[in-house]
């Protein structure tokens, strides 16, 4: 799967035929048809922002899209159907978000009382006009606010293959959601298609692990001893949030338009002996590019220790690994790169084996931090700044996916899997590293100002020539 801008993705022209979800519980208000519990720390953040923004006459939003590819001829009752199994298998998606008494809950509607309202939009005569449509619907039919919370629909084409599209606002869905999607509206598709029941893996609810979580954390108060390692982070560092240690030419009180863009950074070949050269040192793949990121922005002018915020899945095993949720917990990750070589300059294996073992030793470290609640520890550690509608000030981020370990990751060259993410406005930067059979992509999202232009130009050539020079790509790998 990769992730890029929707602006870039290769839409041929066609048929749009759209769906909505529809609730009959919904339509009467009948609150005591729905189930309703607690909404995560990360789904009532999110939520008060919205609020908070279009009080202040500034509405944010973001959405995370999905498109693919199905094959042949649209069978359109089956994929109907496999949308309609969708939303019955996952809670999150039948979850309306409201305000009571202060807090904010999830009412869950029942699995079958839901529905699907079809739309034939009509026929869309180039690739601009259909990515338009898109995100113009996106925008609008995905809101932390509105029931549904998600979109979804399909590109027809007479001669295939259907292009197929589903839009989520962040509040129900993660990116790991996303290979979770596409792998199960394949199979059932396939299977409906053949008249047959799909065979699915059961499924946990995120709705029971949000409400568990708020439980367990509510009562939670700024001495526990669960917050030393948040605590001790914020203290090295002279506050809560690591920042981003480059110019980016932003006035921190300001938001900015993004600027969307993605790059491959190693090729599959430069990939894998980048993963071989890592493990021979004692590490892993990602641990090599958070040294490589860290050395980038080093050689760049920033600081010889790294610290960043680091989003972790709290799936687990069982399953909620097939669930959809938002289950994203955000930890801090620091280490020092004083005194080690610069990459290009030709580091030998025993340089990377320290620099790694610095690295896992500080992964070790933070994931002690893991059962803590990124949203609850910011707002007891940092509560300044936990009213405000944005971080304050551009924030070190680094997200790293490995999409080939998703489920039905084999056939992605099939289904041609794209993830897309879209934010209104940011004051910083944010990128995601992210590999497939392809290689090792970054895509990035930054404020639109001359100098985060380049910037982040000069970090993407940087860490391109240093993760080169990791990857001592004259070792024999297999591809």
């Amino acid at each position: 799967m990769r992730q890029f801008a929707l602006d870039r993705l290769d839409v041929e022209p066609g048929r749009v035929i759209r769906w909505r979800l529809a609730s009959t519980a919904a339509e009467r208000a009948c609150e005591g048809d729905a189930e309703r519990r607690q909404a995560s720390f990360n789904q009532v953040k999110h939520f008060s922002t919205i609020e908070e923004s279009r009080r202040a006459g500034e509405p944010f939003a973001s959405w995370l899209a999905l498109t693919f590819e199905i094959e042949g001829q649209l069978d359109r009752a089956a994929l109907e159907s496999a949308f309609l199994s969708l939303a019955r298998r996952h809670e999150v998606l039948r979850c309306e978000f409201q305000r009571l008494a202060g807090d904010l809950s999830a009412a869950t509607y029942p699995a079958d009382e839901v529905r699907l309202e079809a739309e034939d939009v009509g026929d869309f005569g180039s690739a601009e006009e259909l990515r338009a449509f898109l995100s113009a619907s996106f925008r609008q039919e995905t809101d932390a606010l509105v029931w549904p919370l998600y979109t979804m629909g399909a590109v027809v084409r007479e001669d295939g293959p259907t292009t197929v599209y589903l839009a989520f606002d962040h509040i129900v869905a993660d990116g790991i959601s996303m290979l979770n999607v596409v792998h199960e509206i394949q199979v059932a598709y396939a299977a409906l298609r053949r008249g047959e029941e799909p065979h699915l893996p059961e499924v946990g609810s995120y709705a029971e692990f949000a409400h568990e979580q708020r439980r367990r954390f509510a009562s939670l108060h700024v001495d526990d001893p669960c917050l030393d390692g948040w605590r001790s982070f914020a203290e090295r560092g002279g506050g809560f949030f690591p920042r981003f240690p480059l110019d980016l030419g932003v006035d921190p009180d300001s938001m900015y338009p993004p600027v969307h863009e993605s790059a491959l950074l190693l090729g599959a070949r430069d990939a894998e002996a980048l993963d071989l050269r890592c493990r021979e040192a004692g590490g892993r793949m990602f641990m090599g590019l958070l040294a490589g990121v860290a050395v980038s922005l080093r050689d760049l002018g920033g600081p010889e220790t790294y610290r960043a915020l680091m989003p972790v899945s709290e799936r687990g095993g069982g399953a909620l690994r097939n669930s959809l949720g938002w289950y994203v917990n955000t930890l801090p990750i620091e280490f020092a790169v004083t005194g080690f070589p610069s990459f290009p300059h030709g580091p030998d294996l025993s340089d990377l084996a320290r620099l790694l073992g610095d690295v896992r030793e500080s992964f070790t470290a933070t994931m002690e931090n893991l059962q803590v609640p990124f949203v609850r520890a910011w707002e007891l550690l940092a509560p300044q700044h936990f009213i405000a509608r944005s971080w304050p000030f551009p924030v070190n981020f680094f997200s790293y996916i490995d999409t080939r370990k998703g489920p039905g990751s084999e056939h992605h060259p099939r289904w041609k899997p794209v993830l897309h993410v879209w934010s209104s406005a940011t004051n910083g930067t944010n990128s995601w590293f992210v590999r497939d059979a392809e290689g090792l992509h970054i895509d990035s999202i930054y404020a639109h100002t001359p100098q985060a232009r380049a910037t982040m130009a000069s970090l993407q050539h940087v860490l391109g020539e240093t993760l080169l020079a990791m990857a001592a790509a004259d070792v024999p790998v297999r591809v």
